[in-house]
């Protein structure tokens, strides 16, 4: 028993991976398929202007033709503002505010003569007359200027509710705090004192009484718009709907979206949903699985690194869930979706042939959700194809702008030339749909803070993070260059040579030069132990014994390791420092004990590199490029022929030494290295090439 359960568990440990592989994928199609909708999908394409390609369309049930939302939106605009603003009058500001007169008035006694003239010359108490002037401008109201009137014509009639009656009035039947501060003016026009104070009374007693009811002017708006009906006819159940090669025109075109949506409600209930779903699984795991022989067939290298592949997965998922979301709440804006990010932020991980088919992917899955999917698909396809072009090679930030212009005027192109094809003129162009263009084209800007995310949460490198990396004011390489100033331009040698060796056979050149400039941080330790920051002919290896002074050498390629990790390098970096000088010996040191010490039994382990070996392209380069250059400084003379033998000798013991086999050079690649690095170290030491003689 015990046994079984340890073969199981070592079982386990073996294929953990493949293990972690399929969860990762079922789990996918799991989340896929919850955002999928419930209903079905329209088995017809059509397209507004185009030929109806299929048989004669009979209709099933009755259905209600759906009017355009275009035209439904219209005469609800058209009620709400047909229907009646209300008003009610506030009794209790009147009374509040006739009190504050009062009172304010008797504040005010002995102030005057206690006697004032009216307008026909009458004498009257001066508090009898400002309540008279109060209860005629409240008698006939002081409006709240809101929003909803404020631009609106004097002759515009609203409701005046009061307690239970309700009636008609114009706006200019009404005073405004302005209008009646101007009445006030004309019954009290003396000039004294006592008038002016009078005056200033009435005026601070101006308040709106008529204020606006939004409970009843909603309700008044709400009646008129469900007196509206969504719907404009009927087809009867046997009805043809339309014939093959009958050019879908604006009216058949509704009556297709009608039967459509009837048609897809009418598939998701529960009766008919477990087989709905079964058909979005097969959908989704066909796609899936094309996914997953794409990136077995081209990019294996991502397919095997589980954080990559849920990288790409999760970019997948997000924007599916996006559109699915969107298509729920508001369909109209679907295009305001940035679709463009996906490629974008692939592209600039990986390459060109990757970013295209993920969109791809991506697009399959959410067409199945969106309506004219072939619209969608065309339209999104090529704006993708633009992003990925106007990407391809990522230097400057700047180019995400260039980006999303070109983004913006794809979709333009194309949304125009459909319409051309669709109605044969652009007529009936919608220019807001150019401001949901320029949204979609602007959101894409947000691809620079999300790669900078996805590089932090995956542990991936842009070119981007390279090139700020290979900055040699950056503080590591600052302090190479104080620490270790041999050992800096040692670094600074071999990344140039690097660099053009992989760019001859085609590879990450910023990764390399990258990697090149820190492959020997190291040493800063110790920068006396390495003789490229050696000043004097004094030599500290010369007190210490072969085997002490390998283990310094070999030593720096662990110091390195643990001084990249202190300063948060990318583990693609880290792994040029680990495999630069692969599992070799350090030669130097372990030939001498075997000639100085003959009789001596050799512990290889004091000697030899931890390793591992060079496991790709660019660090194999790499490993070919240090030892050439370092080996170069110690030749007597520098000629055509001595540069072409150290470069053959040292590269071929490499190949002999299986420095290479888990690398995916081949021989050709091997040969044209070489010819980089002879020409590259001949032009560092000014070698002219020998001319034949004739």
């Amino acid at each position: 028993m015990m046994l079984n359960i340890k073969n199981q568990l070592n079982w386990l440990r073996d294929h953990y991976d493949v293990l972690g592989k399929i969860f990762l994928f079922i789990v996918m199609i799991a989340l896929l398929l919850a955002i999928f909708p419930r209903e079905g999908k329209f088995r017809y394409e059509y397209q507004k202007g185009k030929p109806w390609q299929h048989d004669d369309l009979i209709a099933q049930v009755d259905i209600a033709i759906l009017k355009p939302e275009v035209e439904y939106q219209n005469e609800i605009s058209e009620a709400v503002k047909k229907s009646g603003l209300y008003f009610k009058r506030d009794h209790q500001v009147v009374a509040l505010q006739t009190n504050n007169l009062i009172n304010s008035f008797n504040k005010l006694k002995g102030k005057g003569s206690g006697i004032i003239t009216d307008l026909v010359g009458n004498q009257t108490d001066p508090l009898t007359h400002m309540l008279d002037i109060l209860d005629s401008i409240y008698s006939q109201g002081v409006i709240t200027l809101t929003s909803e009137i404020e631009n609106k014509p004097p002759e515009f009639e609203i409701f005046e509710v009061d307690g239970n009656q309700a009636g008609k009035k114009k706006i200019s039947d009404y005073f405004t705090i302005q209008s009646a501060g101007k009445y006030i003016n004309t019954r009290l026009s003396g000039t004294d004192e006592y008038s002016q104070a009078l005056r200033e009374l009435l005026l601070n007693s101006l308040r709106q009484n008529i204020v606006f009811d939004a409970e009843n002017s909603k309700r008044a708006i709400d009646a008129m718009v469900n007196e509206i009906t969504s719907t404009s006819g009927m087809i009867q159940s046997g009805e043809k709907i339309i014939s093959r090669g009958e050019l879908v025109n604006s009216d058949k075109f509704q009556i297709l979206e009608s039967y459509r949506l009837d048609y897809q409600s009418r598939l998701g209930t529960d009766f008919q949903y477990p087989k709905i779903l079964l058909g979005q699984f097969v959908l989704i795991g066909i796609t899936i699985i094309v996914f997953i022989l794409f990136m077995l067939s081209f990019r294996k290298d991502i397919f095997i690194d589980n954080r990559r592949m849920l990288m790409l997965l999760l970019i997948i998922l997000i924007m599916v869930y996006a559109a699915a979301l969107t298509m729920k709440t508001n369909p109209d804006i679907l295009q305001l979706l940035p679709f463009c990010l996906v490629p974008i932020i692939v592209r600039v991980f990986y390459d060109t042939r990757t970013a295209f088919f993920v969109h791809v992917i991506t697009l399959i899955l959410t067409a199945f959700l969106v309506p004219s999917g072939f619209e969608f698909l065309f339209q999104q396809l090529i704006t993708g194809l633009i992003a990925i072009i106007s990407v391809a090679e990522f230097r400057r930030r700047s180019q995400f702008f260039i980006t999303a212009l070109a983004i913006f005027i794809t979709y333009s192109l194309i949304y125009t030339g459909m319409l051309l094809i669709q109605d044969g003129s652009i007529e009936n162009i919608n220019y807001s749909i150019f401001l949901i263009y320029g949204g979609s084209a602007a959101l894409t800007l947000f691809s620079y803070p999300l790669i900078f995310i996805f590089e932090k949460l995956f542990g991936q490198v842009t070119d981007v993070t390279l090139m700020e990396l290979s900055d040699t004011n950056s503080p590591l390489l600052r302090q190479l260059s104080l620490n270790a100033p041999g050992t800096f331009q040692h670094s600074m040698q071999v990344a140039n040579i690097a660099e053009a060796a992989i760019y001859e056979i085609g590879g990450n050149s910023l990764l390399v030069r990258a990697g090149a400039l820190y492959h020997d941080i190291g040493k800063m330790d110790m920068p006396m132990y390495f003789i490229e920051n050696q000043l004097s002919e004094m030599n500290p290896h010369d007190e210490l014994s072969y085997e002490e002074s390998a283990r310094i050498i070999v030593s720096h390629v662990i110091k390195g390791i643990e001084k990249a990790k202190k300063h948060k390098l990318p583990e693609l970096l880290i792994d040029f420092i680990r495999t630069h000088h692969g599992t070799r010996m350090a030669e130097y040191f372990y030939n001498r004990q075997r000639i100085d010490f003959p009789e001596k039994k050799i512990n290889d382990s004091d000697f030899r590199y931890p390793g591992p070996p060079p496991f790709s392209k660019e660090t194999s380069v790499l490993m070919m490029a240090d030892s050439v250059e370092a080996a170069s400084r110690s030749l007597k003379s520098h000629t055509d022929k001595s540069i072409s033998t150290l470069v053959e000798s040292i590269i071929d013991k490499q190949i002999e030494m299986k420095q290479f086999v888990n690398s995916d050079l081949t021989l050709k690649d091997i040969t044209r290295i070489k010819k980089i690095l002879k020409k590259k170290l001949m032009s560092i030491y000014h070698v002219r090439m020998e001319y034949p003689s004739l």
